[in-house]
Formats: C-alpha cells, sequence, structure tokens
C-alpha cells in the first residue's frame, strides 16, 4: 500500500468501517483496558496493520514484552508510516501515535524502551490487525 496516499473518510463512514470499541480508540483517541488487547500476548512472526486503512505499522521483530499491557514496540516499519502529535489531555504531555495515512489513533510512544531505539511505541490492540507470516 502506498504510505503517501492519504485515506479520508466522513466520520459516519467511520462509524461503518469499524467497530463500536474500534471507532472509539482509532478515532476518538481512546484506549483498551491494560492487557485485555488481542495482541498484547502475540508472539508468531508477522505483521501489524493499521484497522481502519491497511498501512502496514510494525513488524513482530520490533515487538517486546514491556510489562504495560499493550502491545509493544521499538520502532515502526519505517518512519513515514506514523505520525507524532503532542497530547496533554488528562492533565499529562505524551507524543500520540497516528497513522499516517488515515490518522486514526493508535496509541503513544515513550523514552523507556529498549535498546536499539530506546522508544516504546505503546499502541491498542483494538487499532491493530495482525497477519502471521505465510498468511499474507
Amino acid at each position: 500500500m502506498d504510505a503517501a496516499k492519504k485515506v479520508r473518510k466522513t466520520e459516519e463512514e467511520w462509524r461503518r468501517a469499524l467497530s463500536e470499541d474500534q471507532y472509539r480508540v482509532c478515532r476518538l483517541a481512546g484506549t483498551e483496558r491494560p492487557f485485555s488487547g488481542a495482541h498484547v500476548n502475540e508472539k508468531r512472526d508477522g505483521i501489524y496493520a493499521c484497522v481502519a486503512c491497511g498501512q502496514e505499522l510494525f513488524e513482530s521483530g520490533t515487538k517486546y514484552d514491556s510489562g504495560s499491557g499493550w502491545p509493544s514496540f521499538f520502532r515502526p516499519l519505517a518512519p513515514d508510516r506514523v505520525t507524532e502529535k503532542l497530547d496533554t489531555a488528562h492533565g499529562m504531555r505524551r507524543t500520540e501515535i497516528l497513522c499516517s495515512r488515515c490518522d486514526s489513533h493508535l496509541g503513544h510512544v515513550f523514552p523507556d524502551g529498549p535498546a536499539p531505539t530506546g522508544l516504546r511505541y505503546c499502541m491498542n490492540s483494538l487499532a491493530l490487525d495482525f497477519t502471521p507470516e505465510g498468511d499474507g
């Protein structure tokens, strides 16, 4: 898929395309409860893509167990796959991560991850589709 081609839909189109929980996370910047997501304990090799537009975002080789309760990665598949945005909600200063193609909220990035990047991309399972290696 072409990372440069933006996906734009009306809010009604997004509501029809996503489940209620996916819409809450992806379009309203919600979050799922820790340790509740489908991908938290996923160990298979494969690719994680945006549930809203299908853009490939992370590969399993960059996923690690952060203990946070959300799927965590130390880097995206390519820098242009995600967009960073300052998030000051809830009295905190965090860096929100959005899909660069459709602007869906994915989660946040924190500076407490492992080498080689030192980053923890803490993503919501509800914002990700997983395709195991060999199923693509």
